[in-house]
């Protein structure tokens, strides 16, 4: 008998280096508007997303600077790695997303790729961008808590 597998999310590739430089606010689900070359490529697994952002174009949110390697197996007409890409929001969500980023100096920075019932998502996030002595506090916190785990797991 065939066992499905749970739904859940099939994570494809993670910024790690946004939590490092940005406050979250809140996070947004978005789809994509992917040719076929494209999401064959991401089954793959070859993207990068971690010197991407989003921005507003036309009443539209388009992601810029994300990278999705071009499908050997594709005809001549493949797309372009560095090309950008479209995402799939509510107006809702864009009109308040647009007005964040206008008014209070938000960005918009992608955190990470997935699949979610087959399709192709974004989780995009909301964020301020952090100074450098947020950065430097932030790995002092990391450091501390790493040296408190090690001194408590050798007097245990």
């Amino acid at each position: 008998m065939n066992k499905k597998k749970p739904p859940g999310l099939k994570i494809i590739c993670l910024n790690r280096k946004a939590s490092f430089n940005y406050f979250f606010e809140t996070f947004y689900e978005a789809g994509m508007v992917l040719s076929g070359s494209e999401i064959k490529s991401i089954r793959d697994g070859k993207v990068n997303i971690a010197d991407s952002y989003a921005i507003e174009k036309n009443g539209e949110i388009i992601l810029i600077n994300s990278h999705i390697a071009a499908y050997k197996q594709a005809s001549y007409n493949s797309h372009k790695p560095m090309d950008e890409r479209k995402l799939l929001l509510n107006k809702k969500e864009i009109n308040k997303l647009i007005g964040k980023m206008q008014k209070d100096g938000f960005t918009l920075v992608p955190t990470k790729m997935y699949f979610k019932k087959g399709k192709a998502k974004i989780e995009i996030a909301l964020a301020k961008g952090k100074k450098q002595y947020d950065k430097r506090a932030t790995k002092k916190n990391r450091d501390w808590n790493r040296e408190k785990a090690r001194f408590i797991r050798k007097t245990s």
